[in-house]
């Protein structure tokens, strides 16, 4: 029995020794733990560069940004660089979204033309037709550079061009308003208004002296072809320290764009990204580097804007390219004027309205073609030649640029069936005449003054 005395009576420090062993245990996997942690943000802190505080807060910006006067229901103004949905847009050439509230082109087309029939076969034989009223509903879509006031008035947006014209958009469909818009005031700091806080927004040329931009810049290598121009990754980051994420073998990984080299599409849902020092990462499983709705955007001058899905992306390559055009190089838009030749050979010429939408060179023209989402200013297209009528559901359409390029586009988008025809306002008459897109063979557009967008330097 004494033997078990010195067992029962050292029962307390076994135990004691247990919870020294487990916390000793502890700690080791703790101090493991930190560990790796701390090598991990060590990681991090290489791969990422921590926003510069004071860059943030000056008021001195670069003339690619967007400027602007920025007055409060309340009377306050606020007048600065300006960044919309605090994070997104902030650039001259990036553009505002929204929807048009009504189609003012309506009245003047009588509504049995605007509908559309189409043959329903069975074995080739035609039993009948289906008929359905065109859609008139537009978007509207402007670079900041073309824009000279954004005013809400009740459920209307009034977005007022360089040119005078003004556009009646859905307030409660334009998101670049309702997210608000950051002020980088020269007296208040940082200020972010909300949608209801603001009466007017004057958009206005900056003449203050400031430091260069980050834009992201590069060459966009598709299956479709190679574009090149500014960027904004995932249509929302065009700016160096804007932020690229993704997964990595060790976990989520953030970095920042001015510390990327190139991006490489590697699989469905990964790329290959090479860092400024040539260190490799693959990022996967992230909106950013991936999935199918990633979206690239690339203001390619030759064009205006392409939008890069990631089914066609291949490659981008990052490259110097300054801030982009100041708020005076974007050129007063004008009327869309030329001649509509139609299949049965009259040739009609005046101002026009096509698909019954855009009437202005700084509109654009919206069509796909490989993957790749084409928005082209009408001011650089010559022309654009249909295909015969029967052979529309295969063929596609050619469009003349007045460079002399030449574009074969998918009958889709403002090319499509869609297309609500055009308008043209005949020199003498009272009323315009209206083709319907079917019956349309052919349209030239005259060139004007100055062309779309303006050629860049890189010390804008």
């Amino acid at each position: 029995m004494l033997k078990f005395f010195p067992f029962v009576r050292h029962e307390r420090n076994f135990s004691t020794t247990k919870a020294a062993i487990a916390g000793g245990a502890f700690v080791i996997v703790l101090v493991v733990l930190l560990a790796l942690i701390g090598r991990h943000r060590a990681l991090k802190q290489n791969l990422e560069q921590k926003e510069d505080p004071v860059a943030e807060v000056t008021s001195e910006t670069h003339q690619g940004f967007i400027f602007g006067r920025v007055t409060a229901v309340d009377g306050t103004i606020y007048e600065g660089r300006l960044r919309f949905g605090g994070d997104e847009e902030a650039f001259w050439g990036d553009y505002f979204d929204g929807f048009k509230e009504k189609n003012p082109w309506e009245a003047h087309v009588p509504l049995e033309q605007l509908r559309v029939r189409h043959p329903f076969d069975i074995f080739g034989v035609e039993v009948f037709q289906q008929e359905h009223q065109v859609n008139l509903a537009r978007p509207f879509m402007a670079r900041f550079g073309d824009i000279a006031r954004i005013e809400p008035k009740g459920r209307d947006l009034q977005v007022t061009l360089k040119s005078g014209t003004m556009f009646h958009l859905d307030l409660y469909a334009a998101d670049d308003f309702a997210d608000g818009v950051r002020v980088w005031d020269g007296k208040r700091g940082i200020v972010d208004l909300v949608e209801a806080q603001i009466r007017t927004i004057d958009l206005l040329p900056n003449d203050r002296p400031g430091t260069t931009s980050d834009r992201l810049h590069g060459t966009v290598r598709t299956r479709g072809g190679v574009f090149s121009g500014f960027i904004q990754w995932n249509r929302v980051n065009g700016s160096g320290s804007d932020k690229l994420s993704g997964h990595t073998a060790d976990g989520e990984l953030s970095l920042r764009f001015d510390t990327v080299r190139s991006i490489a599409r590697k699989s469905s849902d990964s790329s290959l990204v090479t860092l400024v020092g040539g260190k490799e990462i693959v990022l996967s499983d992230n909106n950013d580097v991936g999935p199918d709705s990633l979206r690239i955007y690339v203001d390619d001058r030759r064009y205006g804007r392409v939008v890069i899905s990631w089914n066609a992306f291949e490659r981008v390559d990052f490259s110097a390219g300054g801030s982009g055009p100041a708020y005076g190089d974007f050129p007063t838009g004008g009327p869309l004027t030329g001649d509509v030749t139609t299949r049965d050979g009259r040739r009609i010429v005046g101002r026009l309205v096509f698909d019954l939408d855009e009437s202005e060179t700084t509109e654009t023209l919206d069509a796909p073609s490989q993957g790749v989402d084409y928005t082209i200013f009408f001011g650089l297209i010559a022309s654009i030649e249909l295909p015969a009528h029967e052979k529309r559901g295969a063929d596609r359409a050619k469009v003349i640029l007045h460079n002399g390029e030449v574009l074969q586009f998918e009958l889709a988008g403002d090319l499509g069936e869609g297309n609500g025809g055009m308008l043209i306002f005949v020199e003498g008459r009272k009323q315009p005449e209206y083709v319907r897109w079917s019956e349309i063979q052919q349209i030239h557009f005259d060139r004007p003054p100055a062309m779309y967008p303006p050629v860049l330097s890189s010390n804008h």
